[in-house]
């Protein structure tokens, strides 16, 4: 039991287990909207285009956060505007936005002299995170949180119907772009926890899991937050043990429960499906 509790005698890894636990709420709300929606490359799209941004604040002094949001904003307006005036698909353009913004991010850690490791950026370094970290990321991630409760009903509408949507008076262009900026303010929360290559994850694995155990949408906000925090408060848990990355233990347990519930889960699962099919047989 003593060797069981030994990360709790830390304050690091105490605080990286509730920061930890903050971000994977966080991701898990909104991932049931981006699986609905059908966003995941844009979340993709929006956590590499955000690598140049801090970059380029490390080069100003000024804080990563601030960078990484107008990067992150910017190639949402990017991704819009390219699509409105363009023959070109949307998933198109956001291969293009991403990965340009994504190697100018790569370009400049490669030139920019730097006593500050900027990968821990791509991967994460939730173990040695600042107090002042914590604070910008339970702001930044409340403040989304927040946002995205308040305004559920309205994303819930736009996402699973959005012509509906429009006919009943909503803006869904306002939707759309507000949406978006959750989901750049959401990804800048997770630097210091997974980095931005792998918190396209975490937007996406809570809400797929959910999805598969559910058609409810309020029971699946529920069944993405609890494998959100447990996998992310177990994930960094056992990185202790493993000595290894915290980001990579978080998401490789996420993806675990993914496949668990692929197989198990009780009207959608494989398993279950297999039967559908024999007894029809």
């Amino acid at each position: 039991m003593t060797d069981l509790l030994a990360p709790l005698q830390y304050d690091f890894m105490v605080k990286a287990m509730l920061v930890s636990a903050l971000v994977g709420a966080v991701c898990a709300v909104l991932s049931c909207f981006v699986t609905l929606k059908g966003w995941s490359l844009m979340g993709d799209a929006v956590s590499h285009s955000v690598l140049p941004g801090v970059v380029l604040s490390y080069v100003v002094g000024a804080p990563f956060a601030l960078g990484a949001f107008v990067f992150g904003l910017g190639s949402v307006i990017a991704i819009g505007f390219i699509k409105a005036h363009s023959r070109i698909k949307e998933d198109t353009v956001m291969g293009v936005v991403f990965t340009g913004l994504f190697a100018l991010g790569l370009v400049l850690i490669s030139v920019t002299p730097s006593d500050v490791h900027l990968s821990h950026i791509l991967f994460g370094n939730v173990l040695g995170i600042t107090t002042a970290d914590i604070l910008q990321t339970v702001i930044i991630g409340g403040f989304a949180l927040l946002v995205i409760l308040l305004k559920r009903k309205d994303f819930l509408l736009f996402c699973f119907d959005p012509t509906h949507a429009r006919s009943i008076g909503l803006n869904t262009t306002y939707l759309y772009y507000a949406l978006l900026t959750l989901l750049a303010l959401t990804i800048v929360a997770s630097l210091q926890t997974v980095g931005i290559i792998l918190v396209i994850s975490m937007l996406i694995t809570p809400g797929a899991i959910a999805y598969l155990l559910t058609d409810r949408f309020d029971r699946m906000l529920v069944w993405a937050v609890a494998s959100g925090v447990f996998s992310s408060v177990f994930g960094t848990y056992l990185s202790y043990f493993l000595d290894a990355s915290t980001g990579g233990c978080i998401v490789v347990l996420q993806t675990i429960l993914f496949v668990i519930a692929l197989v198990f889960a009780p009207k959608y699962g494989l398993l279950r499906l297999r039967k559908r099919v024999l007894a029809a047989a």
